[in-house]
């Protein structure tokens, strides 16, 4: 038995949903997957070359929406103070951190250690999409 278009779709659009709370993309992998669940809607009567086209197009318009709304709240005040590493940060050199349930890049300017992953740091700045960080205990130590 198998397999029609419109599973493959949906199974798509699940998988899609389900990397963004495993590895948050901020929101890109989410919004592929909605769209993939909305060609699965129309799945039956649409041609193969026009479900892809139909998901291609989806895709890119709610990535390019989430960018701007996401743009938009970063242009605001920092709300939260505290974030998690995601990757080891090298004096100097950028990383990840988890921060208010998503990915950033992240560069601590104040600290020559090296920071390893899953510490707690705080969030102290930022610089375009960059946040500015520093560690637990060099925080409190100020």
């Amino acid at each position: 038995m198998g397999m029609t278009p419109t599973m493959v779709w949906l199974l798509a659009g699940v998988a899609l949903c389900l990397i963004e709370f495993v590895v948050p993309t901020a929101f890109i992998a989410f919004v592929m997957g909605l769209s993939a669940l909305v060609v699965a809607a129309f799945s039956g009567v649409l041609s193969l070359n026009l479900q892809i086209t139909l998901w291609m197009a989806l895709s890119l318009l709610a990535v390019l929406a989430s960018r701007q709304l996401i743009s938009r709240r970063a242009a605001l005040k920092l709300d939260a103070t505290e974030a998690e590493t995601l990757t080891e940060i090298l004096p100097g050199q950028p990383g990840r951190v988890l921060y208010e349930g998503n990915s950033w890049s992240a560069r601590c300017e104040t600290f020559d250690g090296t920071i390893a992953p899953h510490q707690k740091v705080y969030v102290v700045g930022r610089k375009g999409t960059t946040l500015i960080i520093v560690p637990e205990g060099l925080a409190h130590d100020q």
